[in-house]
């Protein structure tokens, strides 16, 4: 079958858009869609052009006969502030307060195109460094480690509260709750993860960050290294956190019980990102 240019880049830019980060020869596009990589390399820098003009991520050429094409996903700073500036829409409604100071945030974390988002906002922060797993603790911040995965092609670890069976042997510790002091456990099967993986940490809420340090201390049990720390909505706390460097999109500055008001402000990505 004869592809004409246009199948061809329809097609192309759908296999990169589904295979991000992953190195991709010229040849198997040139088998494909049986043509000349000369015809391939033209294609090529179309969509890399279009890409890059759309915000939509980076096109890299690795050259050498062990070469090929990687596609990069990016996000445009305008379009991380409208990410930013939706969600915090969203969360700042006062029917969302709950009783003791907590706000429902369950749909947001199950909005497929919000989560999506989030996790390329993530994914573009990280895109140029290692990263071989995303780690969160269950259940909230599963949704936002698989979005990240998404955008960056690699496997998630969920950390648990309890030991399941389906798990089968399993590394234990016990941490200090950041919030509350009171001490907790955490799970996770031997099987997770390899020694020596770049790992990156998420979560859906931080307080002072005691669940997050609880996660590099485990980290240290698979003898495996902290990359980053990406976290959705952190609380402005009197306390000193318990991690330092961490990205975060949204900042919950007060909850106000009886005037049903929730006061937020954009969270330390843009700083981080300057600095």
């Amino acid at each position: 079958m004869k592809w004409k240019r246009s199948e061809r880049l329809v097609d192309m830019t759908y296999y990169l858009l589904e295979h991000p980060h992953q190195l991709i020869p010229l040849t198997y596009f040139s088998e494909l869609y049986s043509s000349a990589k000369s015809s391939i390399s033209e294609d090529l820098t179309i969509v890399k052009e279009t890409f890059e003009e759309k915000g939509i991520g980076l096109l890299i050429t690795v050259p050498g006969a062990a070469g090929g094409v990687k596609y990069i996903p990016k996000m445009a700073v305008q379009e991380v502030r409208e990410v930013i500036g939706e969600f915090m829409t969203e969360l700042g409604q006062s029917d969302r307060l709950l009783p003791g100071g907590y706000l429902f945030m369950t749909d947001l974390l199950g909005n497929p195109d919000l989560m999506n988002r989030v996790g390329k906002v993530f994914a573009s922060v990280y895109a140029n460094q290692q990263i071989d797993v995303i780690m969160t603790v269950a259940t909230k911040g599963i949704s936002i480690a698989h979005a990240i995965a998404r955008h960056l092609n690699v496997p998630v670890v969920v950390v648990r509260r309890d030991s399941k069976v389906t798990e089968g042997s399993t590394v234990s510790i016990n941490y200090v709750s950041g919030s509350s002091r009171r001490i907790q456990t955490m799970v996770l099967s031997k099987r997770s993860m390899k020694s020596g993986q770049r790992v990156l940490i998420t979560d859906d809420f931080m307080k002072v960050g005691g669940t997050m340090n609880g996660m590099k201390n485990l980290l240290e049990e698979f003898d495996c290294e902290l990359a980053g720390i990406a976290v959705l909505v952190e609380a402005e706390h009197a306390d000193e956190t318990l991690v330092d460097d961490y990205y975060s999109l949204v900042k919950l500055q007060e909850v106000n019980e009886k005037d049903r008001t929730i006061a937020l402000s954009e969270g330390n990505f843009f700083q981080k990102e300057r600095d």
